[in-house]
């Protein structure tokens, strides 16, 4: 694959896998607006690993818990938050986890990538984003997610399955929605897209470990490096953002962009 489509595919995934504004959606667009080849699995893989590695570099420190959590779940011991939180991300990951399996095995996963579908989910979910921001409570902080409000979120998760919907988009709007502050909702979104990000690179790499070669196996490293630096910087720059500046300029760019995808797809 050309270098320039390879960093080209990495920068979209690695700048909108985190914001609110569909990471997949952007990537089914890309060859169905331009006329590029697709990337393949390969390369979708090799940007999620990238896009993993970042986040899990930038919430290193609330990770690192839950990892200490896992032994004392397996003890049925969960007498800390940091079993209660990894009790809570598995129990948010189950939901997606299981949805995923049925879209791969019915194709629903194929059926659904069309520009009519990623723009009415755009529009529509950026719609809801901005109603969840504007009329959601502060009352609760991530410290105090509970299984209750982690079962939520992740049933909203499944929403992300339909390209177009975003990942990081419709948990970020069910925590704020339940009452949990701008920076708190996101946080709690981006520590549930560890688990996803890598369930969903298992299912994909098992597929197309056996069929890379060694210009696959470059290609991927190179869209995985670059998904990861701008992962990192896209990460770093909204949670910033947070502290003072609500998703509204995500909404208007999901309502500006879902309206251009509907016109060009019924058009």
């Amino acid at each position: 694959m050309p270098i320039f489509h390879l960093i080209l595919v990495a920068v979209i995934q690695g700048i909108t896998e985190f914001l609110p504004i569909s990471s997949s959606g952007h990537l089914i667009l890309l060859p169905n607006l331009t006329g590029m080849e697709d990337q393949g699995q390969v390369i979708d893989v090799a940007v999620h690993v990238g896009t993993l590695g970042a986040v899990v570099l930038y919430f290193w420190a609330d990770l690192r818990r839950a990892l200490l959590g896992i032994p004392k779940i397996l003890r049925r011991q969960i007498d800390d938050q940091n079993a209660w939180l990894a009790l809570c991300l598995i129990i948010a990951t189950i939901p997606v986890v299981l949805a995923g399996l049925i879209f791969k095995l019915t194709g629903l996963d194929d059926i659904l990538r069309s520009v009519a579908v990623v723009g009415w989910m755009t529009l529509i979910f950026g719609i809801v984003l901005y109603w969840a921001d504007q009329t959601g409570t502060v009352e609760k902080t991530a410290e105090r997610w509970g299984i209750k409000d982690a079962v939520i979120m992740g049933l909203a998760q499944i929403l992300a399955l339909v390209p177009g919907t975003s990942r990081s988009g419709i948990t970020i709007t069910a925590a704020r929605r339940l009452g949990y502050a701008r920076e708190d909702a996101a946080r709690l979104a981006m520590l549930m897209s560890v688990p996803t990000i890598l369930a969903s690179g298992v299912l994909l790499g098992a597929e197309v470990a056996l069929a890379m070669d060694a210009a696959a196996v470059k290609d991927a490293a190179i869209a995985a490096v670059f998904a990861f630096g701008m992962a990192l910087a896209a990460l770093a720059i909204m949670m910033r953002l947070l502290r003072s500046v609500s998703f509204t300029p995500y909404v208007i760019y999901r309502i500006v962009l879902g309206l251009a995808l509907l016109w060009v797809a019924y058009t």
